[in-house]
């Protein structure tokens, strides 16, 4: 592929002479000369800045006052100015992003580069401040030789840039005063756009949706913040020093500081504050004032002023004795005695703390390590070390306290039957969800370890991700992927009278289904969920369905021995068949399932403690209705249609079948992912509703000329095919 040729727009910033031919505009220069503007379009702009040449202290440092858009903005070159530091030599400023993005019409990328020079002026990137940010799906970017490869094919979050995946940093080299950005041509995602940037590392907060759009570009308006080192000039305070006329560091509690960016640059003395470049600007600190850095009422005595410090004075009969003030020695003998005994006793009481305090922390740590073996932790930790792909951690407890505030009751997200749920930070701005559960049985303690590394390579894009847990408690705590939107049953049960449409419905159902088909039938060994239902399905922004809390559930019985198991779920969406026979299967969580679609067919609680008998359990309700041919009863005024009856009743009939009572009627998790969808593809070409050919050519089954009824999960051709079959005999 031929690339087009590049089109390259250059800012070359000639704000002041070379070093050698700049001057002071004045030996004695006041804060603010005569007619010179304090500040612009709201941004302070002190000496020896200056609004105009004749108001800096030489030209690098000349700011324009300009009307952009009908407002003042304060302009160094052509480059907007936000804020100017003295005591830190900085100031920031806007500069444009370099980008390249495909362009579907001419079939080939653009791409819009702006160099950067700042080698005849008194500024250089700041390497603290700053990194060079690559955003983009295979994009390679890079100024001279830094830069680096950002791809999608790992795992992004929101906040983090230092992984690769989506975005990619590296670090400005020292003393950057040029940088001309280039994007290698073999390496580019073509249907969007990619990035390079100098700008504050502060300032960025990555976001998922930049690598795939151009939000990146948009949200910062085309500009980014970036952090500038400043100079007076490019020498040495010792060169400096040797020539009156234009040394800049003219206050009278002032010095010159050398710095990285080879020059100088002047700073108040420790006890001052103020502008080192104004004569008289460095005016004494009063610390007596600022109770932060006054430790005189602590010792006991009266704090006095003095230039650039203080000190500290003792009441009459009182001397200042190793930073306290204490009774004088000529008129109290006898103080020196007691004030041993005093100093012996504390000593005593201290030593006796840290011994007790000691002993305690190893008890708590060993406690914590018998946690740690208890619950599988080494098989954990050394299958994690020899298996280098699984993305799965052990937490330590104080990261956790950490993340949570301490498990903070304001960062409850939900309490379950096996636990409460916490919104944890981590380090590096990662939202996680933290599940501290309430017990553990003996049995699972000694499988623990075991059953955490196969969870932890489940990985679906409709299951949350189990990012890691915490062994070293008494009962472990499980640590997810955060979801911000809520709960299923929020959503449906919500007092918010929120619409929510058909298709919308289905589309959670077949996404739920296919999470815990995965979990039955793709997992090896396979996973039984165990704890189905609305409130353990989670819905991201774009009402994207992740089934949750797998963490509760059981791997798959090998023997039936091991099917024995105590009741667990909830009341509303248990198997009637396991609470017979205590076997948790499968099928119970086709049985649970049945349940939410009830919920999303209805929009009415599985289980209500007030009312009829016959009404406290919806899935009785339901089986009641249908039996009487009178399914539009129960089901949502907002979807309940003419035009969506069709569909309701191929729902409602599914939801039957998971329903049976005994499990062995009931359809697998895999059978009812495959007819959501069937039935997901219909709705999204109701066309094929009016021609059975396309719909069998939809919906991928046998020609209906056979000599049976293929079920196809839709009763309309169910009952045309039979009607068809029934004409032909």
């Amino acid at each position: 592929m031929k690339y087009p040729r590049l089109l390259l727009s250059v800012r070359l910033l000639l704000l002041c002479l070379p070093a050698v031919s700049v001057l002071a505009a004045a030996a004695v220069p006041p804060a603010h000369r005569p007619g010179c503007k304090p500040s612009c379009g709201g941004v302070d702009v002190p000496y020896p800045f200056g609004i105009g040449d004749q108001c800096a202290i030489h030209r690098g440092f000349t700011i324009s006052c300009n009307l952009v858009n009908g407002t003042e903005r304060p302009l160094s070159g052509p480059f907007e100015v936000t804020k100017i530091s003295i005591d830190d030599a900085k100031a920031w400023m806007k500069m444009d992003i370099s980008w390249q993005c495909y362009d579907d019409r001419v079939r080939k990328m653009n791409e819009e580069r702006w160099r950067v020079n700042f080698t005849y002026t008194p500024f250089a990137f700041s390497s603290v401040d700053n990194k060079i940010l690559v955003i983009g799906c295979k994009t390679l970017a890079y100024m001279y030789a830094v830069g680096c490869l950002s791809q999608c094919s790992g795992e992004q979050r929101n906040g983090s840039c230092s992984v690769g995946a989506g975005c990619c940093q590296a670090d400005v080299p020292k003393d950057l005063k040029y940088f001309e950005p280039y994007f290698n041509p073999n390496y580019n995602y073509t249907t969007a756009c990619g990035y390079i940037v100098v700008m504050e590392e502060k300032a960025f907060n990555y976001s998922t949706t930049y690598a795939y759009s151009s939000n990146f570009f948009d949200e910062y308006k085309g500009q980014v913040p970036v952090v500038m080192d400043w100079t007076i000039t490019g020498e040495s305070c010792e060169v400096a020093k040797t020539n009156h006329s234009s040394y800049a560091c003219i206050a009278d509690k002032s010095e010159c500081v050398d710095t990285t960016n080879r020059g100088y640059r002047c700073k108040c003395l420790d006890g001052y504050r103020g502008n080192p470049y104004v004569e008289d600007g460095c005016t004494d600190i009063d610390e007596c004032l600022e109770n932060t850095m006054n430790p005189c009422t602590r010792s006991g005595g009266t704090c006095l002023n003095t230039q650039g410090n203080f000190t500290c004075l003792c009441p009459s009969g009182k001397q200042m004795i190793s930073d306290m003030c204490m009774a004088n020695q000529k008129s109290s003998f006898w103080v020196m005695p007691v004030v041993g005994a005093s100093v012996g006793l504390v000593v005593l009481i201290v030593t006796i703390t840290c011994a007790y305090l000691t002993q305690q922390r190893r008890k708590l740590q060993h406690i914590k390590q018998r946690y740690f073996q208890q619950h599988g932790g080494m098989l954990l930790f050394e299958e994690i070390k020899s298996q280098q792909g699984i993305a799965f951690k052990i937490f330590s407890e104080a990261e956790l306290q950490e993340a949570t505030d301490k498990f903070n009751e304001k960062r409850v997200l939900g309490h379950g039957g096996h636990g409460t749920v916490y919104k944890g930070l981590l380090k590096g701005n990662l939202e996680v969800a933290v599940k501290r559960c309430m017990s553990i049985d003996e049995q699972h303690k000694k499988e623990f370890g075991k059953e955490m590394l196969i969870l932890s390579q489940v990985n679906h894009k409709n299951i949350v991700k189990l990012f890691g847990c915490c062994l070293e408690v008494e009962v472990p705590m499980l640590v997810y992927e955060f979801i911000p939107n809520g709960t299923l049953f929020q959503l449906i049960h919500g007092n918010h009278g929120k619409q929510i449409s058909l298709a919308t419905r289905v589309q959670i159902a077949h996404q739920s289904a296919e999470a815990l088909s995965y979990l039955h039938s793709w997992a090896s060994p396979p996973i039984i969920h165990g704890d189905v239902k609305s409130s353990n399905i989670l819905i991201d922004c774009d009402y994207t369905a992740k089934v949750s809390d797998f963490g509760a559930s059981i791997l798959a019985p090998t023997d039936e021995s091991q099917f024995v198991t105590l009741v667990q779920g909830t009341c509303g969406y248990l198997d009637p068949e396991y609470m017979q026979t205590c076997q948790l299967t499968d099928k119970s969580d086709v049985y649970s399932f049945g349940v939410v679609l009830l919920e999303l067919l209805t929009r009415r609680k599985p289980f209500k403690l007030g009312g009829p008998e016959d009404e406290k359990s919806l899935a009785l309700r339901f089986i009641s209705v249908t039996k009487e041919d009178k399914l539009k009863e129960i089901l949502d005024d907002q979807i309940k249609n003419d035009e969506n009856m069709e569909v309701l009743e191929e729902v409602a009939e599914l939801a039957k079948q998971c329903l049976e009572m005994s499990g062995a009627n009931r359809p697998s998790m895999k059978e009812v992912s495959e007819r959501l969808d069937r039935l997901r593809k219909v709705m999204q070409h109701p066309w094929a509703q009016q021609n059975p050919e396309e719909m069998e050519s939809l919906l991928g089954e046998s020609s209906m000329a056979s000599s049976e009824v293929v079920y196809t999960g839709n009763l309309s051709i169910e009952k045309k095919a039979a009607r068809s079959l029934e004409s032909g005999r």
